[in-house]
């Protein structure tokens, strides 16, 4: 594949798109393309030679990095995100945390690292729940359940040891498949290696591609297996325990806490398996921990097939629902930990003062609590929906008296209905919020109008309104940090609420005795929310399978994937691989060739592509970036990721960027744009910048849309494009062709 000719004064234009997943035609708004470098999962792109319009503004070179199919370029890939996706929030939440924070950094990554250790076991228990509860203690032992099974009969007549033993075969495949998907082989990366970083900070966005997660992944995924047959084996061990404690069990009890408090320690000995270099002493106790817990639940299932005192005459598995209870209710105290810890150290540094438009809001800082309290949520919800659904399916929904035993445990009925009492009051909370600031945000919005079309006819004031209404949404943007903190409030107090199934309350009595509310309206708001998990559930997987196949649909539901697979696995080792490990020093070679061919590189990034844009320029060596501008349009890095990502992406870091290409920098924005903005400063054209020096000159607003009335040569007013991408704007070519003389002028 051949680049084609280029001359010293040439400049390539290299765009890189957004979470769209456009094709390489599109972002280079050319019908005819062909690929000069990379595969089929990530490539570049530029227009056929020998077709006319090749060439871009200012005669630049056109080129595309097309990186859609790395995060989820194949079904199974896409659908594994979904059942994925609570490890892949619990992982980002450690790259969420506030910045700044010294020691009590360590602190943070710990209770993350355990925080996603806990959400391993608590996917160990589901299927415990379903495999050993549901259908070797409790249908194995109903002759109502196994009437028409012949496939489960075959076992009903064996004693309950043995029917434990066999079936748990079942988490034990399910601990083989995230193992599996946590570790599946990709393409070798070796020819993708970036230059050295040429940073010395060590907490910045340049982080993102750095080949240092590789072994960090590897241990962490050889706790979290060795965790995860440690989990099954002390439910398995719990359970005979209460039929028979002999020494035996008293010994493999024993050799399973360690293994548990080993997975624990390790986890928060961060200087110990961050390590890079020198880590073949720590990869060999993490491989040998998995070694030993693998080899301790051949052990466990052996003694608990041979043994051979009576079971106890319960009706669910000895040990189960306790285990659960006290996993859920460590986790809300992880929570509240961390989001305790975070909320001091934000009042320690600048209490709740106001930071105005220039600054990360009220919230700044909490997107770590906020976010692993939505992963934990859905976990536990997802968990409860799974036994849930099976209980219906063995129970067939008849009333008879196997109904009772095969009822969910109450623990999961909490988790169910806090779960849906969030949703509930979430919906609530939105509409109340969307109700209370639409006046604001309409009248600030309609002021931004009359700025823009001051001399618009009267018969342009419903196309005015549907623009005022688009700014207005646009802003609501800012107004979902609150909301998230109030969702994570009630999640975490919904999983404190499963205690009460410890003691056997269910949530139709309690709700009954202390609020009045009957009985019968609790368990049917129960069933709604297993309906709701269900359709969560369902929900993704169809938008994973439709973000898949259709870019359109990508546009809306992809955002999830690609911003969530974007920062590496630091927190879970079985959430979905991070695109950027390949795409940050592909496009960082990249650059570097160019500009070693003596050509000026001209970055276009749209939407996300700026943020890889932002992180690719941060690890190129000074002689490359020398010769790179840098274009961003539909931008959220300061909007979002300074908010969201303050210890990664803050002023001092987009500064630098600046500063790495000589501040040849150019940012477009809108205000009908719900995600992208201005980076330093939002400023019209005309007015002063906010902020002094070279960063003043880089944000430039697009007035949208171009007009409110049709043009001459058409019958609709021009589109309004919000966060859609510009590259046919005149303004865009503007830019391109400014940057473009900037360049050459350098040269």
């Amino acid at each position: 594949m051949s680049d084609g000719p280029a001359t010293s004064h040439d400049v390539v234009e290299l765009r890189v798109h957004g979470v769209s997943g456009a094709g390489a035609d599109q972002v280079l708004d050319r019908p005819n393309v062909t690929q000069v470098a990379g595969d089929r999962s990530g490539g570049f792109f530029r227009p056929r030679p020998g077709y006319p319009d090749t060439r871009g503004p200012a005669g630049v070179v056109l080129e595309a990095y097309r990186w859609s199919d790395l995060p989820s370029g194949t079904a199974i890939r896409t659908l594994s995100l979904v059942f994925l996706l609570p490890f892949m929030l619990c992982n980002v939440a450690i790259w969420m945390r506030p910045r700044g924070l010294g020691r009590s950094e360590l602190v943070i990554k710990a209770l993350c690292r355990v925080l996603a250790l806990s959400l391993t076991a608590l996917y160990v228990l589901s299927i415990v729940g379903v495999a050993l509860d549901l259908v070797a203690w409790r249908c194995l032992a109903s002759p109502q359940c196994l009437t028409e099974r012949t496939w489960l009969s075959w076992l009903s007549d064996r004693p309950a040891g043995l029917r434990l033993a066999v079936l748990s075969i079942v988490p034990i495949a399910a601990i083989g498949l995230v193992w599996r998907l946590g570790a599946r082989p990709g393409r070798n990366f070796d020819a993708f290696r970036a230059p050295a970083a040429t940073t010395a900070s060590v907490h910045q966005l340049s982080a993102v591609g750095q080949w240092d997660a590789a072994p960090l992944v590897g241990r962490l995924r050889s706790i979290h297996v060795a965790a995860a047959f440690g989990t099954l084996d002390a439910a398995l061990l719990t359970a005979r325990a209460r039929a028979d404690a002999s020494a035996a069990t008293v010994a493999l009890s024993v050799a399973t806490g360690a293994v548990l408090v080993a997975c624990l320690a390790l986890v928060c000995a961060h200087p110990v398996i961050d390590q890079t270099d020198a880590g073949r002493g720590v990869d060999r106790v993490a491989r040998w921990l998995r070694f030993t817990a693998s080899g301790l639940t051949v052990l466990v299932l052996v003694a608990v097939a041979a043994h051979r005192a009576p079971w106890p005459d319960v009706v669910s598995l000895p040990g189960h629902g306790e285990m659960v209870t006290y996993l859920l209710v460590f986790q809300t105290v992880l929570l509240a930990g961390l989001g305790t810890l975070v909320l001091w150290l934000r009042v320690r540094r600048s209490g709740w003062r106001p930071r105005g438009r220039r600054g990360g809001g009220p919230l700044r800082g909490l997107g770590a609590p906020i976010i692993a309290a939505a992963a934990t949520g859905l976990a536990a919800a997802f968990s409860a929906e799974l036994v849930y659904r099976v209980a219906d399916f063995l129970d067939r929904n008849e009333p008879t008296a196997d109904r009772v035993l095969l009822s969910p445990p109450l623990m999961y009925k909490w988790a169910i209905f806090g779960f849906f009492l969030a949703v509930l009051a979430m919906v609530f909370a939105a509409a109340l919020v969307t109700v209370t600031t639409r006046r604001r945000r309409l009248r600030a919005a309609a002021a931004t109008v009359a700025r823009d079309f001051p001399d618009a006819p009267p018969e342009a004031a419903p196309r005015l309104r549907q623009v005022t209404r688009t700014i207005a949404r646009a802003r609501f943007t800012e107004r979902l940090e609150p909301l998230a903190a109030v969702y994570a409030c009630l999640i975490a107090l919904g999983m404190a609420t499963s205690v009460l199934g410890l003691v056997g309350i269910h949530p139709g009595d309690f709700v009954q005795r202390y609020l009045g509310l009957p009985a019968g309206m609790v368990n049917f708001g129960i069933g709604i929310g297993s309906y709701v998990v269900a359709a969560v559930v369902l929900v993704l997987v169809v938008g994973g399978i439709f973000a898949y196949r259709t870019a359109e649909f990508r546009r809306y539901i992809g955002v999830v994937w690609d911003l969530g697979t974007f920062w590496p696995r630091a927190a879970h080792p079985f959430a979905p691989p991070c695109y950027a490990e390949r795409a940050v020093p592909e496009l960082s070679r990249r650059i570097t060739y160019l500009a070693e061919s003596g050509v000026g590189v001209l970055l276009a990034g749209h939407s996300h592509g700026s943020v890889l844009l932002a992180a690719t320029v941060l690890q190129l060596p000074p002689h490359v970036s020398g010769r790179v501008a840098l274009l961003t349009y539909g931008s959220p890095l300061r909007r979002l990721y300074t908010r969201l990502f303050p210890e990664y992406v803050n002023p001092d870091v987009l500064r630098e960027v600046g500063d790495r290409v000589g501040w040849r920098w150019l940012n477009l924005w809108r205000d009908t744009d719900q995600i992208g903005g201005w980076i330093f400063s939002p400023h019209r054209r005309g007015e002063a910048p906010t902020v002094l020096g070279p960063a003043g000159a880089v944000d430039r607003r697009l007035r949208d849309p171009w007009d409110v009335l049709p043009p001459p040569s058409d019958s609709v007013p021009p589109p309004i494009l919000g966060h859609w991408p510009g590259e046919s704007d005149e303004r865009f070519a503007e830019a391109v062709r400014e940057l473009a003389e900037r360049l050459r002028r350098q040269a």
